[in-house]
């Protein structure tokens, strides 16, 4: 998400950047870029214009004219406004009332709104340690009531079982009964959408709005739909007392006008991110990181909290205790590391999150390259065999050959394995004279892509991961 606009606004950042001072008209000119680059990336009209508007009145004022670093201020200023359009902070999910807190999902059909009820029972359940119930009162699409039930399967939640032939109302007072009996903490209730807005659509979740009186009533919204999404939006805001906005679908989205552009014209927050098909690919919007990635800056507090969440403390501290005992690094434990990186989203999911990456071109394809390459690592060391893997030694031309024929690649790939596997090596044992904290540091610099990763000949084409900053 936002990859054309972030590399357009970085090359007008890049201008002005080492620039000591600047003019009226140089302020013009960026702004023209800023704002050819916005709607470029399918911001809304209204939006653009005041967001512009405020930039300027602040840039063409003292703050930059007489600014030592004129070039960094109009960057920080462009940065704050950014922010404000998308709502300053993140607003989390409020469930401070008695229990069952009803969290009600209402979109059009294709929004993704139940494939998105499971990613929130998931994130509920899993960080905020909530006994989540979920209920479709999608009566009209077939198989969407079998749907939501494979999906509470896969991540653990309750399922209030319905039937086509009830009533979406009927449905919603079961539900919330058994949610009392069972004490669930939260119910997720899943509505019907259709194809487009229509007056009996928007009555029918009225009415359920009005008799289950939820505490969070949340739009879901397909993000590659552009401007239509923000206006959609605005036409549910206006017919039920929406309290948030989740976009889904930001992982196909390179333009990211809706994420621009719904908390200004709705007026209602943006409360999630969902990216990937994958039930734990929902993350809360955060205004500020998002402003900084469409900026260049990276969003390492993100990445941070990913590392933190996403990989195995265990196995990371297991590993460091191995290496600084004066055990060898093998090949099981590289593969231990490429799995944590791929659980971690792959290094598409990295280099969104890394400072400036916008620099090395179409992050996404990029990104998407480095995963494959990392998916082959995998598979090479997967058709070892386990003393092969313990013993690297023993590779030689034969083995070799058996295991790319294994692994359905080739010779010269697993040559690439062994080289990039001593250089993880050697800086293992590098690292292993600072003990387990030092050792620790050096892993989870390696989730972040900071040497560990896929280097050159494997990810990123002609060069490694960005070193460790």
């Amino acid at each position: 998400m936002f990859e054309n606009l972030s590399k357009r606004l970085s090359e007008t950042v890049d201008r002005l950047r080492g620039r000591g001072r600047l003019s009226e008209e140089n302020i013009r000119e960026a702004l023209r870029e800023v704002r050819i680059a916005l709607l470029e990336a399918d911001v809304a009209l209204t939006v653009v214009q005041a967001l512009i508007e405020r930039v300027k009145a602040r840039a063409i004022g003292h703050e930059v004219l007489q600014s030592l670093t004129p070039g960094q201020t109009l960057i920080k200023i462009v940065h704050d406004e950014l922010v404000k359009v998308m709502g300053t902070r993140n607003e989390e999910l409020n469930l401070n009332c008695p229990a069952p807190a009803v969290v009600l999902m209402a979109g059009l059909q294709g929004s993704g709104k139940t494939t998105t009820t499971g990613k929130l029972a998931r994130l509920l359940m899993e960080r905020r340690k909530k006994r989540v119930m979920v209920v479709s009162c999608d009566v009209y699409r077939p198989a969407a009531i079998q749907q939501l039930e494979t999906v509470a399967g896969q991540v653990g939640a309750s399922f209030f079982a319905s039937t086509p032939e009830q009533k979406p109302l009927d449905i919603a007072r079961a539900a919330l009964d058994a949610a009392r009996r069972q004490m669930a903490d939260v119910l997720i209730v899943d509505t019907a959408g259709r194809l487009a807005i229509d007056e009996a659509m928007m009555a029918e979740v009225a009415e359920l709005n009005r008799v289950l009186n939820p505490i969070e009533t949340l739009f879901v919204v397909d993000s590659m739909t552009g401007q239509d999404a923000a206006n959609t939006a605005k036409a549910f805001a206006e017919a039920l007392p929406l309290t948030g906005v989740i976009l889904t679908k930001t992982d196909g989205d390179a333009r990211g006008g809706a994420a621009l552009s719904v908390r200004y014209i709705t007026g209602r927050p943006i409360k999630f991110l969902g990216a990937g098909e994958k039930l734990d690919a929902l993350e809360p919007f955060h205004p500020d990181r998002v402003a900084s990635r469409i900026l260049g800056m990276g969003d390492v507090l993100s990445l941070i909290e990913d590392v933190t969440r996403k990989t195995d403390q265990d196995k990371m501290e297991k590993l460091a205790k191995k290496v600084v005992a004066g055990k060898k690094f093998d090949l099981e434990d590289m593969r231990d590391q490429l799995t944590q990186m791929q659980t971690m989203g792959g290094i598409g999911s990295l280099m969104e999150k890394l400072p400036m990456m916008p620099k090395v071109g179409d992050t996404a394809a990029v990104g998407a390259m480095g995963d494959k390459e990392m998916r082959k690592m995998v598979a090479i060391i997967n058709s070892m065999t386990p003393r092969e893997r313990r013993f690297p030694d023993l590779l030689n031309g034969s083995r070799k050959a058996r295991i790319a024929k294994g692994s359905g690649t080739q010779p010269s790939d697993v040559n690439k394995l062994l080289k990039q596997y001593m250089t993880m090596e050697k800086m293992m044992k590098k690292v292993s004279s600072g003990g387990i904290k030092g050792l620790m540091r050096a892993l989870r610099g390696g989730a972040m892509g900071g040497g560990m990763g896929p280097g050159p000949g494997f990810g990123l084409p002609g060069r490694g991961m960005p070193p460790k900053r």
